[in-house]
């Protein structure tokens, strides 16, 4: 018998794990949601796995075929300056949002006393740290570590010495190459337990919080969550409209991809998935293997866009009015302090706490957002995975490298 598509099994799993959640909250003692986990724990670690050697294979093979630095640069430059674009776009789409409902002011909650602990610690990206840490000082160790965008720098340089040396360099495109098909086949396999992962993944969250927490913070969700749609479906489709690309049907296109970092609160989930969507959507295999990886790094939009309205959030809560100055210095803060930090745990807060600081913003009203920041981050990852699919179609159309028929899909097994 043959079995459902992936997006089918994914959103089985979704029913399946709200349904457990809910049936077995957490306890003093037995079963509970949150034992299952450890099945979302596990499909983590095989998407980090597989990401490493995904990245560098394909990248590899993409820049050799580029050529030479030049055109690296020319199209690094393209990529940054829409992706500048983009986090300019989602930091003021957070901030409209949560100027127009004011949910800080609505919602009259009551503040966390004075030396609550939250666990979050404000930390300062000074523009040396920034830098430094682009350039790894071991390949071996940007592989352990999952630095994605260690591995990028690393694989930009030795793509184009591959590129360089001529005939000798096409056995090591050859061998990457069939490297990159294995990583594929290998993804398919890995993708078999997808389901399985967002099970665990949903049902520890609703065993954990209890669907209670989603109506005490109803007007905020809704609030939050209007401002991704509003930014997915008019911003990101304005963006497509004028360059040219078909924007529902890409979205049909990745629609696994975004369920899949939406069950599981993590957009690194679908980047095996990603890479595929677009290839069969015809954007180009080297600009992919470019765009993308940078794209987990640079260009987060829902996270950026979290970030802004979370941090006026808080300040409505406390009753601490930004004026417009305070608000553009936020939104320009922010978009220099948020790049290349995919890899810090529970990233968003951590920043949000540096921002909070600068306004004199306790750091006891995060703990406002704790409570549902796993919720909030189904809705962050799902849009940030969107935004990248539309950012490599735009470069794969600017490079002139976008087919307007898309391919027919890769027999990848899932």
């Amino acid at each position: 018998m043959k079995l459902p598509n992936l997006t089918t099994r994914i959103f089985l799993g979704m029913v399946l794990g709200i349904l457990i959640g809910y049936l077995f909250p957490v306890t003093d003692s037995g079963f509970s949601g949150t034992d299952l986990s450890i099945l979302s724990k596990i499909f983590l670690r095989l998407i980090k796995m597989i990401i490493g050697p995904l990245v560098f294979a394909t990248l590899v093979v993409g820049i050799a075929k580029l050529g030479d630095f030049g055109t690296v640069g020319r199209i690094g430059l393209k990529t940054l300056a829409y992706f500048y674009f983009a986090t300019i776009l989602s930091l003021i789409t957070g901030l409209l949002v949560v100027n127009i409902m004011k949910p800080g002011e609505v919602m009259s909650l009551p503040l966390p006393p004075k030396g609550t602990d939250t666990g979050i610690e404000a930390q300062k990206l000074t523009f040396e740290n920034f830098i430094t840490h682009i350039f790894p000082t071991s390949f071996a160790e940007a592989l352990a570590n999952n630095e994605i965008l260690q591995i990028v720098v690393f694989s930009i340089f030795f793509g184009v010495a591959v590129g360089a040396i001529g005939e000798q360099g096409k056995v090591m495109v050859k061998a990457l190459d069939a490297l990159s098909h294995v990583m594929f086949k290998v993804t398919g396999y890995v993708m078999s337990f997808a389901p399985f992962g967002v099970l665990g993944a949903i049902a520890a969250v609703v065993a954990q919080q209890g669907l209670g927490i989603l109506a005490g913070y109803a007007y905020l969700i809704l609030c939050f969550f209007g401002g991704l749609l509003f930014f997915l479906f008019v911003v990101l489709w304005v963006i497509c409209l004028v360059v040219g690309i078909p924007y529902v049907a890409l979205l049909k296109e990745v629609r696994t991809a975004i369920i899949l970092s939406f069950s599981t609160a993590s957009s690194e989930a679908s980047f095996p998935q990603t890479i595929e969507a677009l290839r069969r959507f015809g954007c180009s295999e080297r600009i992919i293997s470019f765009v993308l990886p940078l794209g987990y790094s640079f260009n987060l939009d829902g996270s950026m866009l979290y970030m802004t309205f979370a941090t006026a959030f808080i300040a409505q809560a406390y009753g601490v009015p930004l004026s417009l100055e305070q608000q553009i210095t936020m939104m320009l803060t922010l978009m220099i302090t948020s790049k290349g930090i995919a890899g810090v745990p529970r990233a968003s807060l951590v920043i949000i706490a540096g921002t909070m600081s600068l306004f004199n913003l306790p750091i006891e009203g995060l703990a406002l957002l704790l409570g549902i920041d796993q919720v909030l981050d189904m809705g962050r990852s799902a849009t940030s995975v969107a935004g990248n699919a539309v950012a490599t179609c735009i470069i794969s159309k600017w490079e002139g490298e976008f087919r307007t028929q898309p391919s027919e899909p890769e027999q990848v097994a899932v």
